[in-house]
């Protein structure tokens, strides 16, 4: 697991490249893109991966905080992503005029920064609650 997690990481240094490198449309486009399916398949892959019973039910981690941080920081996230495809769609579509175009930059920016803080967090507290790194902050 720890694989995955130094994955992840590696995966939001691409991102703050992708938004720093926002002028270069097709880059910017297509890592976010990429990393949006890799955010959204990535539960996928730790449901068949891991044992979710026993780490949630049997141990009793469904009822702590960090479980619960971590759920809402997911949450967060696909919340930002589904307003940031929407407002990237108006602005590529070209029906609006000049003046609506800067005003969802500028939103599109604003969210792009949310995810730029959530994301991480995300991996953070995902991180935290890895078993063998649960295992060794405990035990």
């Amino acid at each position: 697991m720890t694989g995955a997690i130094i994955f992840a990481s590696a995966t939001c240094l691409l991102q703050f490249a992708a938004f720093y490198f926002a002028h270069i449309r097709t880059f910017h486009i297509s890592v976010m893109v990429s990393l949006l399916i890799f955010d959204l398949t990535f539960p996928i892959y730790l449901f068949m991966t891991r044992d979710w019973y026993n780490q949630l039910i049997a141990q009793g981690d469904i009822l702590t905080f960090g479980v619960w941080i971590h759920f809402m920081l997911v949450i967060t996230l696909y919340v930002l992503y589904a307003v940031q495809v929407q407002v990237a769609r108006a602005i590529v579509s070209g029906k609006e005029d000049a003046e609506r175009v800067i005003a969802l930059k500028k939103d599109h920016r604003a969210q792009g920064l949310g995810i730029l803080i959530t994301r991480p967090m995300m991996i953070f507290t995902g991180a935290l609650l890895a078993p063998e790194v649960a295992t060794t902050v405990v035990g």
